[in-house]
């Protein structure tokens, strides 16, 4: 029964919990032991809540039996990348300077998920201050995948990536700067939506670069992600900077046919130096596409290497910015590659800053003219090559080692830079059995798009349905 639970989406979980087919408490004890089962070998949690997420099924329980009004995620355990802030809990960034801080205020996200029911489960591990894109972690160790733990998990969210992947949980939360949700979703074989910049609140979170952070969900269907991002996205008076646009009823639109919506194929950047296998995997899902009616049209990107600049000096001062008394303070608590990263922002020119954040609207402008005049979403590899190992990933070990972690990033930083919405969805496994993913792009506070093409597209496969074996 345990497995049967632990392999239900999301929705399902959620509709069993409200009908009385399964208790909160059943579900939410079946996630913990999953957790602590995958946790030696994945090590995806920082800490696991068991007696407060315990606490909180039981009380689910209880409200169902007395008939109390529900909310879309009543009793379903979660767990969530280890930045989003709880009064009085410890939030650790995946740092050794924050081993025990306890924040004053807790974030609108957490919030409004508190208030659609969910159970917290634990927090997750995550990238020291969510500054690399692979899982490594000197100060809690690496985040491993699951489907072999000699691979990244892809990072900053490396956690949440691979919790949802293990069946620890039903779905998380994380951050994408430059590829943060969406790398470990590809890397995991989970969905991940790097949401529109300002579409969910940022209040409660800590930074890592002001003018890029997002925040969204990973979970194992499309579905799953769009009620997810239904809870946690809209305005917030705590957080100037989310957007006051409606946020639509997501779910209720998945059932919209795909006939006829124009996917566009990149000709240029996304590809270069695509691994073959990346490429297959990248045209066996747009076969599935057409298939549904949907028309792919081959387009030209604007010059994407001049915004991934951009998109460098406008992190490197930001978080230089965010860091700064630390920096001064306690340089020697950062690790040696977050540390490095961040100063580099003290040097850059605040000429050179100022430009890249006034020509965002202007590079934003065109971006979305050229392309979503002919096409209404870009599709693209997540990551132009298979899953790469921790070790030849790992800092300082090797002379190409900044050549191969600009690789993974190159097709994800450029839609930060854009603040465009992007999801990524599993399509297959490359050649050395490590899932890959696609992303789809869309124009600003298009994601009820983009959850209709990849809905569309997991109700043709099954890569969704498929988890890995825990090494034990």
């Amino acid at each position: 029964m345990s497995a049967d639970l632990l392999n239900m989406s999301l929705c399902e979980v959620a509709q069993a919990i409200r009908r009385k087919r399964v208790s909160s408490l059943e579900v939410t004890r079946a996630c913990l032991e999953q957790a602590k089962a995958a946790q030696p070998s994945v090590n995806c949690f920082i800490a696991i809540d068991e007696e407060d997420a315990l606490r909180a099924a039981r009380a689910a329980d209880r409200a169902l039996k007395r008939g109390n009004k529900v909310g879309p995620l009543h009793g379903v355990p979660l767990a969530h990348k280890d930045m989003f802030y709880r009064a009085g809990h410890v939030t650790t960034a995946g740092s050794k300077i924050l081993r025990d801080y306890r924040p004053a205020v807790t974030a609108t996200v957490a919030t409004r998920m508190a208030a659609a029911g969910a159970i917290w489960l634990g927090n997750l591990n995550m990238a020291e201050f969510a500054a690399n894109p692979t899982g490594h972690n000197e100060h809690w160790g690496d985040c491993c995948n699951p489907w072999h733990i000699a691979h990244i998990t892809g990072g900053s969210s490396s956690g949440s990536g691979a919790a949802v992947a293990a069946r620890a949980c039903y779905g998380a939360l994380g951050s994408d700067t430059g590829g943060s949700i969406r790398l470990p979703a590809a890397a995991n074989g989970v969905v991940g939506l790097k949401p529109t910049y300002g579409r969910v609140s940022r209040y409660g979170i800590l930074p890592r670069v002001w003018s890029l952070d997002t925040v969204g969900p990973l979970t194992r269907t499309v579905r799953d992600c769009a009620r997810l991002t239904a809870v946690i996205a809209g305005s917030d008076t705590l957080d100037p900077t989310a957007s006051a646009h409606a946020v639509p009823h997501y779910e209720r639109l998945l059932d919209r046919r795909i006939s006829g919506l124009k996917i566009g194929v990149p000709r240029n950047h996304f590809y270069d130096d695509a691994a073959v296998d990346v490429k297959v995997a990248m045209a066996e899902s747009l076969v599935v596409l057409r298939s549904l009616g949907a028309r792919i049209v081959e387009v030209d990107v604007p010059d994407l290497t001049h915004i991934y600049h951009l998109t460098n000096a406008i992190g490197q001062v930001e978080s230089a910015t965010i860091y700064a008394n630390w920096l001064r303070e306690r340089p020697q608590d950062f690790s040696l590659v977050v540390r490095t990263r961040s100063e580099a922002g003290l040097m850059v020119p605040a000429v050179s800053y100022l430009e890249a954040l006034n020509s965002r609207s202007r590079l934003t402008a065109q971006f979305v003219d050229q392309i979503f005049s002919k096409v209404d979403v870009l599709h693209t590899p997540v990551m132009p090559m298979a899953v790469p190992t921790r070790a030849a990933t790992a800092p300082g070990s090797s002379a190409d080692v900044m050549d191969l972690l600009a690789r993974i990033t190159r097709n994800t930083r450029p839609i930060n830079f854009l603040g465009l919405p992007s999801l990524a969805v599993p399509a297959g496994f490359t050649d050395n059995g490590l899932p890959v993913g696609f992303q789809l792009v869309g124009q600003p506070f298009a994601e009820d798009v983009l959850f209709r093409v990849g809905d569309a597209y997991q109700g043709e496969t099954d890569w969704h349905l498929q988890a890995p074996e825990i090494e034990r």
